[in-house]
């Protein structure tokens, strides 16, 4: 195994995580939700009442978020190496596994864990060991 040192770049993924840390801290203190993305949008589906405002500004604000990076720093050239049908069934299967998990991994892994909870930890020792099976199974089997 070698390190890309091209593409390893710990300062801005410190930044994000630490961007990521804050919001998620921000909202739970201010408005007490989890900043959990599927629970957030899913609520965008069937609102409530006085709930559709801080969604919206939240999915605003993660859709505007690269641009603004790219003011700053650049855009990054994303590469994929698989086709359209391939991330069509991935985002499927997340999306099932979202509901079947009762929330995602930023709900789960990253407010879920920092909030001490053990529903998330099980949740995300779940779904990180099935990240690492699926990569395993794909690249080192098929």
């Amino acid at each position: 195994m070698s390190v890309d040192w091209h593409a390893f770049t710990p300062w801005p993924a410190l930044a994000g995580g630490l961007l990521i840390g804050l919001g998620a801290a921000l909202l739970i203190r201010f408005a007490g939700r989890i900043a959990g993305i599927s629970g957030i949008v899913g609520g965008l589906l069937r609102p409530m009442a006085g709930d559709r405002a801080w969604r919206l500004a939240f999915l605003a604000g993660l859709l505007a978020s690269p641009w603004v990076y790219a003011l700053v720093a650049g855009m990054p050239r994303p590469r994929i190496d698989t086709g359209w049908s391939l991330l069509l069934v991935a985002g499927l299967l997340v999306g099932i596994g979202t509901r079947y998990g009762a929330g995602c991994t930023s709900g789960h892994g990253v407010c879920g864990l920092s909030r001490l909870s053990p529903r998330s930890a099980v949740a995300t020792a779940v779904f990180m060991t099935a990240g690492f099976a699926t990569v395993f199974v794909l690249r080192h089997l098929l």
